[in-house]
């Protein structure tokens, strides 16, 4: 039934009914509801029904003008009007709702004024003086607005996504705001259009584009158009100034170009692609300019195109196949870290096709790496492909425990330098008891198959890696025996737990230094690998030889407060000549002893300490600190890493090092914060011969003054990198961000 039986609707529907001739008496108008408490009445049948409430209602024969006074209520096609008066001429299908007038699209957008002028179906409007409350949570204030097929345009408007009132109701003036001189709101599009715009921010007026638009959020297909301007300032690269432009091709796919100009140096262009689509999701992105390619070297002149590429995504064939991969490439050594796009000292490129369920897991990858460091020769960097392993745990169990086999192989060449290729098979078994004095019982049996093959040995400088030329095979048996007994009591209003532990592993002795080691170099006994069976990290080498691992655990909680602590150590059974390089604790029969202890006092201090310390002498070998003091909003943060193993030089990946970090942000006002840090390189000669700064030298620096409320956030900060690209430092960047919370692409 539609608007033309109106006075049948109304006189079946108010709940106080009015005479034709004579009106009933007006009650006083209730309060003028908040937007946000309106509750539309129940949705009409169908699109011409409409619903209707109201105090009183009067009908004027004559003219053929209905009114309906005292909280009116009305709902057509989703329209939802309330109002302390709705008057509606017949003859003209005009609609006239006064007095604390809220209308509420079938978007969720709200119209707050006193007076409006609608179509008898609700969807067009003229008004003055109005206030719109976006879905999204933004607001428009105007002078005047007319609303026609979903599109409503604003006269002298402001808008802006900020609150205009406090959590306790008082008026508040926004961060921000953008005042124009015409606005055009598309419903359909989620758009705002601006046009004679300016920004005002904390009240200091920043001129804009003459039309530009923006989204409001709340718009699945995206939006397109320019996004915020990206300023910084480097020693290098003079003033840099990025302008983004986003590209939506729909809710799932977009593309944003920015180009990058500089003072300093050539222009830039890069670009980014992002796709989410039924199989997974990926991204691709690349910078281009044109330039020295010298990299390291300034006195050499090498110019020509400058690249880097990215990307990453996985596909998700089945609930159990999928596609992982990465890939990072550049032209130089230089460009990505010249241009502040990472600060990666090598690229890692794989694609991993993987096959995971509860049971079994299957995988085959290949890798490959571009080394940027300053003595990294690409055609000695290692190719790994195939890379193979595959692992699944039997259904029932042999002897009461768990039994897994695996089966791998590697495949890693060279363009100059050794080539190897391994494969071997595996079978471990595993049972865990718990015996009738409370002990932990950890039972495990191991034997593994391996063959090797490699050739041009001797083109890789560390005699230790190399192994013999030609086919190689091995045989590895292992059994280990742990026995954990937790004892539990009270302690100063708390709880405390003390687990000592003792391990025994009964192995033969394994062929290792025969067979080439590409993925077992960098081992150091630490508290995490003291109890494992085989302390080298992958699968090239084996700790051979039977052996003795005891330590304690201990715990104490207590309310605000706790503490947890290990310590440990291992005892070699025979004298057999070792395999571990000196220095990494392991290479005597008692090894050096390893420890941890974490201290936390609720969400302000958590402390983490590790150690090793030399069973000889007692020097510290291992002396690691990670401490944070404070809260999420002001905090500080002390890093401190010192590795005195005293190893040979010829061993690269066992360098040792001494390291300072040091992190602090202060929260001074309710928005404003500044925030430090900085990265010391301490390291002498004494502890790495190869080094050539000696003493304090600084690696980063970094200061940033921060403003963030709840709807806008900008920041100023200041960077100095003392690392050197060629024979200059990078020096330092400075960089402005501001984000307008609200705005959408």
């Amino acid at each position: 039934m539609g608007w033309t039986a109106l006075p049948l609707i109304l006189a079946l529907s108010a709940p106080a009914l009015a005479q034709e001739s004579a009106p009933a008496a007006t009650p006083a108008p209730a309060p003028a509801p908040s937007p946000a408490a309106i509750v539309p009445v129940a949705a009409p049948a169908t699109d011409e029904d409409i619903t209707f409430s109201a105090d009183s209602v009067a009908y004027d024969n004559e003219a053929e003008v209905v009114t309906a006074s005292g909280q009116v209520r009305v709902n057509r096609q989703g329209t939802f009007v309330a109002a302390d008066q709705v008057r509606w001429d017949r003859k003209t299908g005009e609609v006239v709702a006064t007095g604390n007038v809220v209308v509420v699209q079938p978007a969720g957008d709200k119209l707050v004024t006193e007076r409006a002028v609608l179509s008898d179906d609700l969807r067009d409007a003229t008004v003055e003086n109005l206030l719109v409350v976006l879905e999204s949570g933004g607001r428009i204030a105007a002078d005047r607005a007319v609303r026609t097929d979903r599109v409503t345009t604003l006269s002298n408007a402001v808008y802006s996504a900020c609150a205009v009132t406090t959590a306790s109701g008082c008026p508040k003036k926004p961060s921000w705001q953008i005042l124009a001189a015409r606005v055009r709101y598309d419903e359909q599009s989620q758009s705002i259009r601006f046009e004679r715009g300016r920004l005002q921010l904390f009240g200091v007026q920043i001129p804009l584009l003459p039309v530009f638009a923006i989204g409001t959020g709340s718009n699945s297909q995206g939006y397109s158009g320019f996004l915020a301007p990206e300023i910084r300032y480097s020693r290098r690269r003079g003033v840099e100034l990025g302008t983004p432009y986003h590209r939506s091709f729909g809710p799932n796919r977009d593309f944003t170009l920015t180009p990058h100009l500089y003072t300093a140096v050539n222009p830039a262009i890069e670009g980014r692609y992002r796709e989410l689509n039924k199989l997974g999701a990926f991204s691709v992105g690349a910078f281009l300019t044109y330039g020295d390619r010298s990299s390291y070297d300034d006195s050499i002149t090498n110019r020509g195109l400058r690249a880097y590429v990215e990307g990453n995504g996985k596909f998700q064939f089945d609930p159990l196949w999928s596609l992982t991969g990465q890939v990072r490439l550049a032209t130089d050594k230089s460009v990505a870290r010249f241009y502040d796009l990472n600060r990666d000292d090598r690229f890692r490129n794989f694609l991993d096709l993987e096959r995971i369920d509860t049971d079994s897991y299957v995988s085959l990858a290949g890798w490959y790496f571009q080394g940027l460091r300053q003595n990294d020769i690409q055609r000695t960097i290692p190719i790994a492909l195939p890379a193979f392993d595959a692992r699944v745990r039997l259904a029932d169990p042999i002897l009461g425990g768990r039994v897994e086999l695996q089966a791998n192989s590697l495949a890693v060449f060279r363009r100059e330098g050794q080539d190897s290729q391994r494969a071997f098979a595996s079978a471990r078994w595993d049972l865990r008891r718990l015996t009738g004095f409370g002990q932990e019982l950890l039972l495990t049996g191991l034997v593994r198959g391996d063959v090797y093959h490699s050739d041009e040995n001797e083109l890789t400088s560390a005699a230790i890696y190399r192994g013999l030329p030609g086919w190689r095979g091995r045989g590895i048996a292992a059994a280990a025996a742990e026995l954990r007994w937790p004892l539990m009591g009270n302690l100063l209003g708390g709880i405390q737990r003390l687990t000592p532990r003792v391990q025994l592993v009964l192995t033969p002795p394994t062929a290792n230094i025969s067979l080439p080691n590409e993925d077992s170099r960098s081992v150091d006994l630490e508290d995490s690998n003291l109890f494992a069976i085989n302390r080298f990290p992958g699968y090239d080498r084996w700790e051979d030889g039977s052996r003795v691992t005891y330590g304690v655990d201990w715990n104490l909680d207590r309310p605000g407060w706790s503490v947890s602590s290990n310590i440990g150590q291992s005892y070699r059974l025979n004298r057999a000549e070792q395999i571990f390089p000196q220095g990494t604790g392991l290479t005597d029969r008692f090894s050096d002893v390893v420890g941890r202890t974490r201290l936390k006092f609720g969400r302000f201090i958590d402390l983490t300490h590790r150690f090793r310390v030399d069973k000889d002498n007692f020097a510290i070998r291992r002396n690691e600190l990670d401490l944070t003091v404070g809260t999420t909003e002001t905090y500080a943060r002390v890093d401190y890493l010192r590795l005195n193993r005293n190893v040979d030089a010829a061993v690269e990946d066992l360098r040792d090092k001494e390291e300072l970090r040091l992190a602090g942000r202060y929260k001074f006002h309710r928005y404003w914060s500044i925030f430090g840090a900085t990265v010391l390189d301490l390291t002498n000669q004494s502890e790495d011969p190869l080094r050539i700064s000696d003493g304090v030298n600084s690696v980063r620096h970094r200061v940033s003054l921060d403003y963030e409320d709840d709807c806008l956030a900008f920041g100023v900060s200041w960077r100095r990198d003392y690392e050197r690209l060629g024979d200059r430092a990078e020096g330092s960047t400075f960089s402005f961000r501001l984000s307008l919370k609200g705005l959408s692409r």
